[in-house]
């Protein structure tokens, strides 16, 4: 057991050791620790959704990034009777502000939690007769945690990532399922990927 922990604390102190000459051989800001990436979405048919949502980060160390974005969502629901008869519609937008935090543990796993604010409103059609409702709009705080694979190429990397939303607000824009996202980061200061 001694030996256990003395190996454990041997790679945490390595660790950090590591991280520690890292920051002190590259000090002050560096444009080639910048990166752009986010999300984009598109599907369509009963469910539609278009997603665009651009984020900035830094990278600090080689294990750790953050960084702020932007959150503009269309979401439309469509839903039938049994018969096949349209039931009822919901539409929605979300715009909000994002901020991030990624550590990575190795170079191709990262873990993501994401703190958000979106302002979200939208309607309600409900068919037979039909009726239309306003949605209040309303602010909506949502709490993504997650991770995934970061695959580096050129100059950034592509990732593919699962996140949920832990605060479960019943007005949230991912409502009670895994989000899956793939997309690339581009590195703004050259070669050196994200």
């Amino acid at each position: 057991m001694k030996r256990k922990l003395f190996t454990l604390a041997f790679l945490i102190f390595s660790i950090a050791a590591f991280a520690q000459d890292e920051v002190e051989e590259e000090k002050g800001f560096q444009k080639d620790k910048l990166f752009v990436g986010g999300n984009f979405g598109l599907t369509f048919g009963d469910y539609t959704l278009i997603n665009i949502s651009p984020q900035v980060g830094y990278r600090f160390t080689n294990f750790v990034a953050a960084g702020i974005g932007l959150n503009a969502q269309y979401i439309s629901l469509k839903e039938y009777y049994t018969n096949g008869d349209p039931a009822r519609k919901v539409s929605q937008g979300v715009v909000g502000l994002n901020v991030f935090g990624r550590v990575y543990p190795i170079e191709q796993i990262l873990l993501q939690a994401q703190p958000e604010l979106n302002y979200v409103f939208g309607k309600q059609t409900l068919y037979q007769p039909t009726q239309e409702f306003k949605l209040d709009a309303v602010i909506v705080p949502s709490l993504l945690l997650g991770g995934g694979l970061v695959i580096p190429s050129g100059g950034g990397s592509f990732m593919a990532t699962v996140f949920f939303d832990v605060l479960q607000n019943e007005r949230s824009p991912y409502g009670r399922r895994p989000i899956y996202n793939f997309g690339y980061n581009f590195s703004l200061g050259g070669s050196r990927g994200e």
